[in-house]
C-alpha cells in the first residue's frame, strides 16, 4: 500500500495541472424553468474526445452523455444571469476540462406585443412540424440517390435562426452514412438501398437549436420505417420430408405436415403461402392430398396397400402472395413410406407330410414345415406361430418357430413307444404374431392347416423304471439299514422285471443303496436333517437297470428326509432376578425340530412344594408368565420346570430366580439369600470371610469380658463401655437421673447401629450393621436391648456389659454370614465397605474414662483428674460433675 500512495498524490497533481476551462457557452432562457426542462446542448467533444466522468457544479442541472443540458428541479433566474460549470474528466489519460455555462434571461417584450402576438395565435391556425408522423423508405428502392424522404422543422424559426442536426442508427451509428439531415432546411436524405430483413426500422434523434447553441425544441426522436418489398422467396424447413402411414388407412388419415417459411414481413401477402402437390410417383392412382394453407397432407383414398406400392415420392409447391401466379415459389420433397398391416394370412406350401422316428428317441427334430406369407419380412405380421391342434395329447410333440427361415421345427420331446402305436398323425395350424387385419372389400379368410404322419420305427429297448421319478419319503433319524421302499423296471418287450440288475453310479448322494436283484432300496447312514449335505432335506438319485443283453434304463429316485422329534424342548434362559414388585418373568422354549413337533409347548413344574409357591400362566405359543402366587420370603429359588412339545417329548429345566429385596435388578447380586428350597453353595472366600469373623468375634468377646469385670472390681465403667454410657437427658446439670451406678443403660439401634471395640492403639473396628435389628431382636424379643432379653422381663438389670457366649454368638454370625455372602456376588466389591472399616489413630486414651461415667461418680475426690483437663474440656467436665 506504500508505494500506491505517491502514485495517487502524483495523478491528482496531474490532474489539477491538466483541469483548464475549454470555453464558454451562453443559453437564452426564461426566467423560470420547470423540472425537466431541456436548456441547451453543448458539444462536449470539441473539449473532450473521452470524457468518462461528466458533471455539474449546480446540482439544479444535469448533463447526458450528448451534451444535452436538463433542469433537474424548478430554477428561477433572481438576477437576470446564472452561470455554472460543466467538469469533464479522462481517468486513464489524466485530463480534466472545464466549460462554462451562463443562462442569460430572455429579453422582456411590451405588453402590447404580447397582446398581439396572443391574438395572431388565436387567429391564425399553424400547423406544428416539429413533431412529423414516421417517415416510410421502400425496401430495395431504386432511387435516385441521394432520396429525401422527410422534411423537420421548428416553429421556433419564425423568430431564430435555427439549425438542425441529427444522430443515431443510419447515421453517426452502423449503418453509418444511411442517412443525413440538412442543416439549414432540416431535410432528410438517404444515400442507398435499405434491406428491410437486416433493418426493418430505425429511430434517429433529432435536434434543433440556435447559433449561439440554445435549443428551443426538445430532441425530437424521429422513426423510419423500411417498407417490405416481395423480394425472398418462401422456402421448405427441410431438403426431406419424411413420413408413415399404415396401409388400407382410412380417407382423411393424417400422413404428415410440411413447413415452409418466408423472410418478408410478417401478416402481409408477401408471407401468405400456398401449398400444392405438383407430382406423385408413382402417379396412380393419387392416393394423397394436401391442404393449400396448412401443408398438411392426408390420405385421400383407402387403396393404399403395401404389396403393391410400399413407397410414394411427392413434389409439393409452395407460394407466396396467396398462391397468385407472381408470387415467388419454391418446391419440396415428401417420401411417404406405407407401413405393413397383417392383411395376408399364412399358407403352409404342402397339406401333407410324412416323417419317421426310432422309439424312445427324445428331444429330437423329425421335421421342418414351411409358409408363405405375403406381408413385408421380419414384422409381426409375417412371423408364424404354429400349433399343434390334434394328436398331441400326451405331449409327446412339440413344434417352435426358427425365426431366421420362419419355419416351424417339429420335434419329439417324450420317447415314443412302438408297441403302444406304429404311427401318430398331427394336425398343425399356423397364424401370426400380429392379429390379423382384414383389409377393406375382402372376405374373411379361414386358418391354414397341414397334417403329418409320424412313423415309429421298432428298436430294441432297454428296461424302463415305473415310475421314471419315485418319490420316497423317509422319517428322520432311521436306524442304518432301514428299507424305506423298492424301485423295479421292466423289459418293454417282456413286460417283467425277470433278469434285470440295478445299482447305483457313483458320485452321487451317499444316503441309500439299491438290492441288486430284488431292487429294495435301504438306508445306508442315519438321514439327519442338521448334519452337511441332508440340511436341503432331499436328494435325487439316478438308479439304473440292466438287462441280460446289456440294455440299460435310468430312473430317479427322489429321498425326502421328513422331520422327526429328535430335540428336547429347553429354555433359553435359566437364570433371573425378581424384585420385590414380582413382575413376572417370561420363559420362552426353544426346540430344534420343525413343526409339528416343536410348538405349542406346555410348561409345568415338577416339584409339588415349589408348586403351591409359584404359579405358571400362558403367554403364547412358546412362552409362559412364571410368578409367585402369593407372599414368599425372599431368597433363591430353584424350581425345575418340564417344557413338553407338540410331538409329547418332555425337556427337564431348571429356572433359578433370585428373589431379591430390591426395587430393580442391578441392585441386587446374582446370589443372595436362600429361599426354602434352595441350597447355598460357599465359595474359598466365604469360608475364609467366616474364618476371620470367628476369631474377631472371640477377640470382641474377650474384650468384653475384661470390660466388664474390670467395671465390677473399681466401681466404675471402662472405656469398652463408653458407647453406652451417655443417656437422653433434656437437663443441662451432670446427670441426676442416673441413681444406681451399676445400671448402664444400652441404646437401642437404628437401621444402621452398629457395635465396636477399643484396642490398646485406639483403633475401632465396626463388626456388625444390621438392617433394621438390634441385637436382642435375633432372640424374637422385638426392639429390646440385650439385657432385657437376658432377665426375659424387658427391665434392665445389672452388668449389662457380660452376655454369654451363645446369644453373641447368635446375633452375630447370621448377620456376618451375610455380609460375607454379599460380598462374595459383588464383583465390584460395593459390599466390602459394609463389613470392615479402619479409622484413624486419634491419640491415647484420656485420664477420665468415659464421658458417661461421670453421672455415676458421688465423691468429690474421685474427680480431682479435672483440674488437669485442657481449656477445651472444661466446660464438659463442668457439665458432668456437681460442685
Amino acid at each position: 500500500m506504500a508505494p500506491a500512495a505517491p502514485r495517487l498524490v502524483l495523478g491528482l497533481l496531474v490532474l489539477s495541472l491538466c483541469c483548464e476551462a475549454c470555453k464558454k457557452v451562453i443559453f437564452h432562457v426564461p426566467s423560470e424553468l420547470e423540472a425537466d426542462t431541456l436548456v441547451g446542448r453543448v458539444d462536449l467533444k470539441e473539449c473532450l474526445q473521452s470524457a468518462e466522468i461528466i458533471s455539474s457544479s449546480d446540482g439544479n442541472f444535469k448533463i447526458l452523455e450528448d451534451g444535452s443540458v436538463y433542469t433537474t428541479s424548478a430554477v428561477s433566474l433572481s438576477a437576470e444571469k446564472k452561470t455554472f460549470t460543466i467538469l469533464l474528466k479522462d481517468i486513464q489519460e489524466h485530463v480534466q476540462k472545464k466549460i462554462h455555462v451562463s443562462l442569460v434571461e430572455e429579453e422582456k417584450r411590451t405588453q402590447t406585443q404580447k397582446t398581439r402576438h396572443a391574438r395572431d395565435t388565436v387567429l391564425k391556425r399553424t400547423k406544428r412540424r416539429w413533431g412529423p408522423i414516421p417517415s416510410v423508405m421502400i425496401e430495395n428502392a431504386l432511387g435516385p440517390f441521394p432520396l429525401q424522404i422527410q422534411q423537420v422543422q421548428s416553429d421556433t424559426a419564425q423568430n431564430y435562426t435555427i439549425y438542425y442536426s441529427a444522430s443515431g442508427p443510419g447515421i453517426d451509428q452502423d449503418p453509418k452514412g444511411l442517412f443525413y439531415i440538412e442543416r439549414e432546411t432540416g431535410n432528410i436524405f438517404a444515400t442507398r438501398a435499405v434491406d428491410r430483413e437486416q433493418y426493418p426500422s430505425f429511430q434517429i434523434i433529432c435536434f434543433a437549436t440556435t447559433p449561439d447553441g440554445y435549443s428551443p425544441e426538445v430532441p425530437l426522436v424521429h422513426t423510419i420505417r423500411i417498407e417490405d418489398d416481395n423480394d425472398n422467396a418462401p422456402y421448405f424447413t427441410q431438403d426431406l420430408f419424411e413420413f408413415s402411414v399404415l396401409e388400407n388407412s382410412k380417407p382423411g388419415v393424417l400422413v404428415g405436415k410440411m413447413i415452409a417459411e418466408d423472410r418478408d414481413e410478417p401478416f402481409t401477402l408477401h408471407t401468405k403461402l400456398k401449398y400444392r402437390i405438383v407430382s406423385q410417383d408413382p402417379p396412380v392412382p393419387p392416393v394423397f392430398s394436401l391442404h393449400g394453407d396448412t401443408g398438411v397432407i392426408t390420405v385421400s383414398s383407402p387403396q393404399l396397400d403395401r404389396e403393391m406400392v410400399s413407397r410414394y415420392t411427392l413434389l409439393v409447391e409452395v407460394r407466396d402472395m396467396a398462391g397468385q401466379p407472381f408470387g415467388l415459389c419454391s418446391t419440396g420433397t415428401a417420401v411417404i413410406r406405407i407401413g405393413d398391416t397383417n392383411d395376408n394370412a399364412p399358407s403352409f406350401k404342402q397339406m401333407q407330410y410324412e416323417t419317421r422316428v426310432e422309439e424312445n428317441r427324445v428331444n429330437v427334430e423329425i421335421l421342418r414345415i414351411s409358409v408363405i406369407d405375403l406381408d413385408e419380412p421380419g414384422s409381426p405380421g409375417s412371423g408364424a406361430v404354429y400349433e399343434i391342434i390334434k394328436g398331441n395329447d400326451d405331449r409327446s410333440f412339440e413344434i417352435t418357430t426358427d425365426k431366421n427361415t420362419n419355419e416351424g421345427i417339429l420335434c419329439v420331446v417324450k420317447g415314443l413307444d412302438y408297441e403302444s402305436a406304429k404311427q401318430r398323425i398331427l394336425v398343425i395350424a399356423v397364424n401370426n404374431e400380429a392379429p390379423y387385419m382384414l383389409a377393406p372389400h375382402s372376405q374373411q379368410l379361414s386358418q391354414s392347416t397341414s397334417s403329418v404322419t409320424v412313423h415309429i420305427l421298432d428298436v430294441d429297448e432297454g428296461p424302463v423304471f415305473k415310475p421314471c421319478h419315485l418319490r420316497i419319503d423317509v422319517k428322520e433319524c432311521e436306524d442304518i439299514g432301514t428299507i424305506i421302499g423298492r424301485y423295479l423296471a421292466e423289459d418293454p418287450e417282456t413286460g417283467n422285471s425277470e433278469g434285470i440288475c440295478y445299482r447305483i453310479p457313483p458320485g452321487q448322494c451317499n444316503w441309500i443303496n439299491i438290492d441288486e436283484k430284488s431292487g429294495e432300496v435301504r438306508t445306508i447312514k442315519v438321514l439327519d436333517r442338521d448334519v452337511g449335505e441332508m440340511r436341503r432335506g432331499q436328494c435325487n438319485i439316478t438308479v439304473l437297470a440292466i438287462d441280460r443283453n446289456g440294455k440299460t434304463g435310468t430312473g430317479t429316485i427322489q429321498v425326502v428326509i421328513q422331520p422327526g422329534n429328535k430335540n428336547y424342548p429347553r429354555i433359553a434362559k435359566t437364570d433371573y432376578i425378581m424384585c420385590r414388585d414380582r413382575k413376572p418373568i417370561c420363559l420362552t422354549a426353544e426346540d430344534g425340530d420343525e413343526s409339528p413337533y416343536s410348538s405349542p409347548f406346555v410348561y409345568r413344574i415338577t416339584d409339588r412344594s415349589l408348586a403351591s409357591l409359584w404359579k405358571i400362566t400362558q403367554h403364547n405359543d412358546n412362552s409362559v408368565y412364571l410368578s409367585p402366587k402369593g407372599d414368599i420370603p425372599f431368597g433363591i429359588y430353584n424350581i425345575p420346570i418340564s417344557v413338553i412339545d407338540n410331538g409329547g417329548k418332555a425337556g427337564e429345566n431348571h429356572i433359578t430366580v433370585n428373589f431379591c429385596d430390591c426395587v430393580t435388578p442391578t441392585e441386587c447380586g446374582t446370589s443372595a439369600r436362600l429361599g426354602p428350597a434352595g441350597n447355598v453353595t460357599l465359595g474359598v472366600w466365604a469360608i475364609l470371610a467366616m474364618i476371620l469373623g470367628s476369631l474377631l468375634l472371640l477377640l470382641i468377646l474377650i474384650t468384653i469380658c475384661g470390660c466388664c469385670g474390670s467395671g465390677v472390681m473399681h466401681r466404675h465403667v471402662t472405656d469398652d463401655c463408653a458407647n453406652h454410657n451417655l443417656i437422653i437427658s433434656n437437663t443441662e446439670a451432670p446427670g441426676e437421673e442416673v441413681m444406681d451406678h451399676n445400671i448402664i443403660p444400652l441404646q437401642n439401634t437404628s437401621d444402621q447401629g452398629g457395635y465396636g471395640i477399643k484396642t490398646g492403639d485406639q483403633q475401632t473396628f465396626e463388626m456388625v450393621k444390621g438392617r433394621g435389628q438390634t441385637l436382642e431382636s435375633v432372640k424374637g424379643g422385638g426392639h429390646q436391648t440385650l439385657g432385657s432379653v437376658k432377665e426375659g422381663g424387658g427391665q434392665p438389670m445389672m452388668d449389662t456389659c457380660r452376655y454369654s457366649y451363645s446369644e453373641w454368638h447368635n446375633f452375630t454370625h447370621p448377620r456376618l454370614g451375610e455380609k460375607v455372602h454379599l460380598c462374595r456376588q459383588d464383583e465390584e466389591q460395593k459390599h466390602s465397605e459394609d463389613y470392615l472399616l479402619s479409622y484413624n489413630y486419634e491419640g491415647k486414651g484420656s485420664l477420665a474414662g468415659s464421658v458417661g461415667c461421670c453421672s455415676d461418680q458421688h465423691e468429690e475426690e474421685a474427680l480431682d483428674f479435672l483440674d488437669q483437663l485442657e481449656p477445651k474440656f472444661r466446660t464438659l467436665a463442668e457439665t458432668c460433675v456437681k460442685r
